[in-house]
């Protein structure tokens, strides 16, 4: 079974997403990643990411310990590839959720992977979730949406395009798409 690799642009709404799919399927692995920004409120260590110093984090590259890893707003955020080599060597269904950089690095380290991206209704939603975290100043919202732009017009790199105008539904089509992957158009 492949590794399935979600991604879309900020404030669509990935984290939601995956939260509904750690719920109703527990049999889906979800990778956790690692990260050195600090906890957002609610954020249990462990869970939603590893939060690391930059010293930590810089010695994972250096040991080559990260499938992918990129920085965004001053931090750094990357999966660890040991635990993904382990799920996927016992055959059991696994999702990442990372940016478009990664993605892109998944794709080059394992051209198998079944990369989805996820999708707003509107841009105007996608701005309205963007602002309304609160947890964000003004200056990293707008680099958020200025990312957001061209994550969008990335979008044709991807096998499959999943909407999410409803985390529940959008989790069971992630899951129906993990369990059974497409193949790859082209």
């Amino acid at each position: 079974m492949p590794l399935t690799v979600l991604s879309g642009p900020s404030g669509v709404g990935k984290g939601t997403v995956v939260e509904a799919v750690r719920r109703r399927h527990p049999d889906v692995w979800v990778s956790v990643s690692v990260t050195t920004r600090p906890a957002r409120p609610r954020e249990v260590p462990g869970a939603a990411y590893h939060f690391l110093d930059d010293a930590q984090f810089s010695a994972m590259i250096e040991r080559r310990e990260l499938l992918e890893w990129a920085e965004f707003a001053g931090y750094r955020y990357g999966t660890p590839y040991d635990p993904v080599r382990e799920v996927l060597a016992a055959g059991r269904p696994a999702l990442l959720e990372i940016d478009l950089q990664g993605a892109r690095q998944v794709r080059a380290a394992l051209p198998q992977a079944q990369l989805v991206f996820l999708t707003s209704p509107s841009w105007a939603e996608l701005r309205r979730r963007l602002t309304g975290r609160g947890t964000e100043p003004a200056a990293v919202i707008a680099a958020r949406l200025d990312r957001a732009r061209v994550e969008l017009a990335a979008r044709r790199e991807f096998d499959v395009e999943v909407c999410n105008d409803d985390a529940g539904r959008a989790a069971e089509e992630l899951v129906e798409l993990v369990r059974n992957p497409r193949q790859r158009l082209g």
